[in-house]
């Protein structure tokens, strides 16, 4: 082949090979500080492919599940890092602990995870990246523990939060008093059942208001807490609180919310978009 037209070649390809260099999300793993802890805890944070601080951009929390950390979400569901660019929002995955469930534990004050995502997790975001401050930009979500904690959390802070959702989510902990560890955050079910009793999201829905939070929840018919998301869509439609419940065949699986979040992302999209909310 003519060297010239070798080296045009080459050309022709780094140009076709630029774009998807430049578009592309970026991944950091920072280091947030716990005042009410004392400790360090990492977060992974994605900031999309047009990220400028002459821009200001909605914030998306997803929460990781039972035995999983801050780098569950973008291990295990890399689709995250499209969504982001798609979208044109702020991604972070704090670290939830592998057992926290989210509480600020009643039982050991070395648990104060409800404190950490809710408020020392936000204010670290939003002083180290151009965010929309108000509760209009952001929203929460999560899987299993984390759906859990994603609706238990915004539940109690709608100030914060303005679209909250949940993915095969344990959103009444009650039925499943051995399992997970729950009971070292909340202590045993048979000594201390008002903790868990005060402490469960299908028990919180007093707290809501139509139109207080949009909310959106699914989960797998195949799932083991399938049960416990249908309770809780019963207990919405008779309290009127307006929200998104789907069911769709599938498990407590890494491929059921690596197609979950695709949803979920257009849900609070939409929100985020919406000049009436």
């Amino acid at each position: 082949m003519n060297k010239k037209y070798f080296y045009l070649l080459i050309c022709f390809t780094i140009c076709l090979m630029m774009p998807r260099v430049l578009l592309a999300s970026k991944v950091d793993t920072v280091v947030t500080y716990s005042a009410s802890m004392k400790k360090n805890i990492k977060a992974v944070v994605i900031t999309p492919n047009n990220y400028s601080t002459q821009h200001i951009y909605n914030v998306v929390y997803l929460l990781n599940g039972y035995s999983g950390n801050y780098a569950s979400w973008v291990e295990g569901m890399p689709v995250i890092k499209k969504l982001c660019d798609e979208y044109g929002v702020i991604i972070v995955c704090p670290d939830g602990n592998y057992s926290s469930w989210y509480f600020d534990s009643p039982i050991d004050s070395s648990f104060r995870y409800e404190t950490y995502v809710s408020t020392e997790l936000i204010k670290y975001v939003d002083s180290h990246y151009h965010t929309n401050p108000s509760r209009t930009g952001r929203a929460i979500s999560g899987l299993s523990m984390g759906g859990h904690g994603a609706f238990y959390i915004a539940f109690r802070h709608q100030d914060v939060f303005g679209a909250v959702g949940s993915m095969s989510g344990g959103v009444d902990i009650r039925p499943f008093p051995l399992k997970w560890d729950i009971s070292k955050t909340l202590g045993n079910y048979k000594d201390h059942p008002e903790n868990w009793e005060k402490n469960t999201d299908i028990n919180l829905v007093y707290l809501l208001t139509p139109g207080s939070l949009a909310i959106t929840f699914d989960c797998g018919t195949e799932d083991f807490f399938y049960g416990v998301n249908v309770a809780l869509h019963k207990k919405l439609l008779e309290r009127n609180i307006p929200h998104d419940f789907t069911t769709r065949p599938g498990g407590h699986t890494q491929n059921y919310w690596g197609n979950s979040i695709q949803y979920q992302m257009l849900f609070f999209s939409n929100y985020f978009h919406n000049e009436e909310k």
